[in-house]
């Protein structure tokens, strides 16, 4: 009955989304679902610290990522904050416990020299197939927007007087990002193209060949394709073209709060583990280079 009251001030009162309560739903009830397991005779309102410590520990001994386990943490946190301020819960178990510890991976990005040669040298052709593939391509890499934010873009949100699009990010937050006379180009033929081929059902600028909005695994899908073509690694996502993106401005001296405000980072310290990257590919680069490294 908790989870629901919850659930419902998340939804009516902060205008969370449904993928985000199904998230927190989920977690919630694992919780639950590891207390009972411990003591038949627990609730919200009983459960300690050591209770959930235990969890934690189970979750990491289970193999879940610190990631996973600081997440799932951060939806207990919610709850009691909800719980305690609603005096449905008198303590908070979550209080003083701190999440694990993240390992922090270098992000996987594609090089300079294969994108080019995706974009310049493969053979595209005059299909609409070809076009919007390309078009979703170069809209990942000249923008660094995320996959969520490409799939929501309608053709209002593009600006071809000012050359700007109008993203709409995390926590329906919005920004603005200017694009280059490349993308203009694109977008461009990419519209006249999709209107002269396709009856649009729906607002959205990337539509599939029934003209409805594209879904981002179809978008994923395009993508991994696509990278493929010069790329043998084996990640190859619309967040790789992120990744590439803010790689590729680091790399030809784009200022770092630049790239965060591009990115849409609440904070520098996220935009920040490019630095690592390109310093990484320095690395790389003198141990190979250098006749004593």
């Amino acid at each position: 009955m908790m989870i629901e009251k919850f659930l419902e001030y998340l939804k009516y009162e902060r205008n969370r989304s449904e993928l985000t309560m199904q998230s927190y739903g989920e977690d919630l009830r694992t919780f639950e679902k590891y207390f009972k397991s411990v003591d038949e005779q627990l609730d919200w309102t009983n459960v300690d610290t050591d209770v959930v410590r235990d969890w934690m520990e189970t979750m990491m001994d289970s193999g879940n990522s610190a990631a996973t386990v600081a997440r799932r943490l951060s939806a207990l946190r919610s709850f009691y904050k909800f719980a305690m301020a609603h005096k449905l819960a008198d303590a908070n178990p979550v209080y003083g416990v701190k999440s694990p510890k993240r390992k922090r991976r270098l992000p996987v990005f594609i090089k300079e020299s294969e994108m080019d040669m995706l974009i310049d040298n493969v053979d595209w052709d005059d299909s609409i197939k070809d076009v919007r593939m390309r078009t979703i391509i170069i809209l990942f890499y000249s923008t660094g927007i995320r996959l969520s934010e490409l799939t929501n873009l309608d053709d209002k949100d593009i600006s071809f007087v000012n050359n700007e699009i109008k993203v709409t990010g995390k926590r329906d937050k919005q920004r603005i990002i200017p694009f280059g006379d490349e993308l203009r180009n694109v977008l461009q033929y990419y519209i006249a193209k999709r209107d002269k081929l396709i009856v649009r059902q729906t607002d959205a600028l990337i539509v599939t060949d029934k003209g409805v909005r594209m879904s981002a695994d179809q978008v994923r899908y395009i993508v991994k394709k696509t990278l493929s073509l010069v790329s043998t690694q084996k990640k190859r996502s619309p967040h790789v073209l992120r990744h590439t993106f803010a790689t590729a401005m680091l790399n030809n001296e784009a200022g770092l709060l630049s790239i965060q405000k591009l990115l849409g980072h609440e904070s520098v310290q996220t935009t920040e583990i490019y630095t690592h990257t390109t310093f990484e590919q320095l690395k790389r680069v003198y141990n190979q280079a250098h006749p004593r490294a």
